[in-house]
């Protein structure tokens, strides 16, 4: 009669190789997700820095913009005149700077998206 340990061992190993590989599979799929978690945070913090600046120059231009005019008006219809186009300015600039955030935000959703689909479910 066969020993007891005969009849476990050929049980056993396929049973451990199974679970290394899944392991190992977890263990990839963990360092793909970190991989990929840490290259979307670097990208934001790359598109925070590039919009501070950006929103800096530009409210620097609006600023020695609005300076200028009201240094050339001479009169308080041309001050009203100053007034109504720097507000159209401020306006326009808010409209675009929304405009680049929700497409912004829809890139996001789209990467964070892919990011989480590639992973198995459990």
């Amino acid at each position: 009669m066969p020993e007891l340990s005969e009849l476990i061992s050929p049980v056993i190993e396929p049973l451990a190789a199974d679970a290394a590989a899944r392991f190992t599979k977890a263990n990839k799929n963990t360092l793909d997700f970190m991989t990929g978690a840490q290259k979307v945070m670097f990208e934001e913090m790359m598109f925070a820095s590039n919009e501070m600046l950006e929103r800096a120059r530009t409210e620097t231009h609006l600023l020695s913009e609005f300076i200028s005019k009201m240094a050339a008006s001479h009169s308080v219809k041309d001050l009203k005149t100053m007034g109504q186009e720097c507000a159209q300015h401020q306006i326009d600039f808010i409209r675009r700077d929304s405009e680049r955030l929700f497409k912004h935000g829809e890139r996001m959703l789209e990467t964070t998206s892919k990011l989480l689909a590639n992973q198995p479910q459990a």
